[in-house]
């Protein structure tokens, strides 16, 4: 570009942070071109370089971002001290295998779709030797009823082929971005810097759900339309029936599945029992936990609903303090660094509590218009509950910050009552136990179901948690067993030795390797890794 295109491109939002370099400066090598590249900057906050790695959500980030939008997040890490751990994680040959698979999707939905288009003109043309065929004896009717049909076929035809074609022509552009993401990746992991590999997989990453969401909404299925006549009852014997009368040009569409396999790459983990810790808390019999969570700080936070009450545990395991609450509660989230939200479905409260300085104590109380079970952390200090709201309506809501109780979407469920509610770490996912139907149930967030997860290993399901790949378990508390699974709701693996009797609450720890079940039958904590 010449200086005052310089000046403009420098003037540009989307523009302002490119790199810009004397063509003398470049050599046409990779890595002289690459090391221009050096210094990735934030695309929110002009010149600031990337600094951070949220795992729950997938983003890298400056410091400006770590603090407005992340600070509350579970695991954010320095890029500095964990960049090398991070490209260890990195398989270019699984980000590459998915880039030529989804091409070789593409280029298959193209090429049935021309199959299509030239087996429908072939029936079209088909479609007048049958007038032919019966002209022999109706000659006279058929003449007028062979233009129609003709001229039915051939707009058919046309509106046909121009809509396939103009899909076609938008797949081939998606073809050319898989193939442009597919040149960009590796050719960055082949001269590119350490840092230039980690942001440009996760800029990949990025596109490669775009790529799979496009798919699935345009490319997954194909319409193969045929046609046919239908010649009318009497045309045999009555020759002074109309055009109309005669017949008319049937036209019906099959959609089938494209014969190749499309499946984003899965990362799953092993499970393996760690420990079994007898809960001691002073001056208390009863003791059932029906919710568990780990807190930011490493300490659990349990909820008693025998006996009405939270208890604070040090990140050992060992009893450091209770509190007393207005009723039973039920499910535990939390709220940020030193608050923790408690329902209690039978007063249709929820309780804030603060915890600091291993002093437990209630802050707030917030009343739900519906009844409240179970609860799952949002971003920002936001909490997502379930409720019933009557007439087989069950709700997830949202709470904000301030108190605030918004309806997300509602559902008609006349199958049964909605329990325990999980998210996932984009809070793009909400999976909803509904332990009468002995089913997992996943929505996005506009309340449309994704996957129902009803086998029959899986009795009256409670409690469900996300491990760090965006994993999901759920709980089997009159199967006894845990349930992993992939986020599109595919079995990773079946627990069912080492699993207590009546599994009953379940959470992930901050790091995301370790997990505790309580048991409904017993006062322990069962602790479980991921390797």
């Amino acid at each position: 570009m010449c200086a005052d295109c310089m000046k403009f491109h420098r003037k540009q939002t989307v523009s302002k942070n490119h790199t810009i370099v004397k063509i003398k400066d470049l050599t046409g090598n990779m890595e002289d071109v690459m090391k221009y590249a050096e210094g990735f900057t934030c695309s929110e906050h002009d010149r600031e370089d990337i600094k951070f790695y949220c795992r729950d959500h997938k983003f890298a980030c400056c410091a400006i971002c770590y603090f407005h939008s992340h600070k509350t997040c579970f695991r954010v890490i320095d890029l500095n001290d964990e960049l090398h751990s991070l490209l260890h994680e990195i398989i270019p040959e699984e980000i590459s295998g998915e880039l030529k698979n989804i091409e070789t999707h593409l280029k298959k939905f193209m090429e049935i779709n021309e199959s299509s288009i030239n087996d429908l003109k072939s029936q079209v043309n088909g479609l007048q030797k049958n007038i032919r065929d019966m002209r022999n004896k109706i000659n006279a009717v058929l003449d007028n009823f062979e233009k129609t049909v003709k001229r039915e076929g051939s707009k058919i035809y046309k509106e046909e082929a121009v809509k396939q074609q103009e899909i076609n022509h938008q797949c081939l552009a998606l073809v050319h971005a898989v193939r442009n993401s597919h040149f960009l990746f590796e050719t960055v992991h082949k001269y590119g810097s350490d840092i230039q590999k980690f942001l440009m997989t996760e800029k990949i990453k990025l596109q490669l759900l775009s790529y799979y969401s496009q798919i699935s909404e345009n490319y997954k299925t194909t319409n193969k339309i045929t046609v046919e006549l239908e010649f009318a009852p009497v045309v045999k014997s009555i020759l002074s029936l109309s055009v109309s009368e005669v017949g008319k040009i049937l036209s019906k569409t099959e959609t089938s599945v494209l014969p190749i396999s499309l499946q984003k790459q899965i990362k799953g983990c092993q499970v393996e029992k760690a420990d079994v810790i007898d809960v001691v808390l002073p001056g208390i019999n009863e003791q059932c936990f029906t919710g568990v969570r780990f807190l930011p700080s490493g300490k659990v936070m349990l909820a008693n609903c025998s006996n009405q009450q939270c208890i604070l545990m040090s990140p050992s395991y060992e009893f450091i303090a209770s509190c007393k609450l207005a009723g039973s509660p039920v499910d535990i989230c939390v709220v940020d660094d030193h608050k923790v939200a408690l329902t209690i479905p039978t007063q249709n409260k929820i309780q804030i509590m603060s915890v600091q300085n291993d002093i437990i104590r209630p802050v707030r109380l917030i009343t739900t218009v519906h009844s409240c079970y179970g609860i799952a952390d949002g971003m920002k200090g936001e909490m997502f509950v379930t409720g019933d709201c009557g007439n087989n309506k069950y709700q997830l809501s949202l709470i904000t910050k301030s108190g605030e109780v918004k309806s997300c979407f509602q559902y008609d469920a006349p199958s049964g009552h909605w329990n325990y509610v999980a998210l996932d770490s984009a809070r793009t996912r909400v999976y909803i136990t509904v332990p009468i139907k002995n089913s997992l149930l996943c929505f996005n967030m506009d309340g449309i179901k994704q996957f129902t997860y009803s086998p029959d290993s899986l009795i009256y399901p409670f409690r469900i948690s996300v491990d760090r790949n965006d994993n999901v378990c759920v709980l089997g508390y009159n199967s006894n067993n845990i349930h992993h699974l992939s986020s599109d709701g595919s079995v990773l693996q079946l627990i069912t030795t080492g699993v207590p009797n009546k599994p009953r609450a379940v959470c992930f720890s901050k790091k995301g390797d370790v997990f505790l079940v309580t048991s409904g039958s017993d006062k322990n904590l069962y602790t479980y890794k991921l390797k």
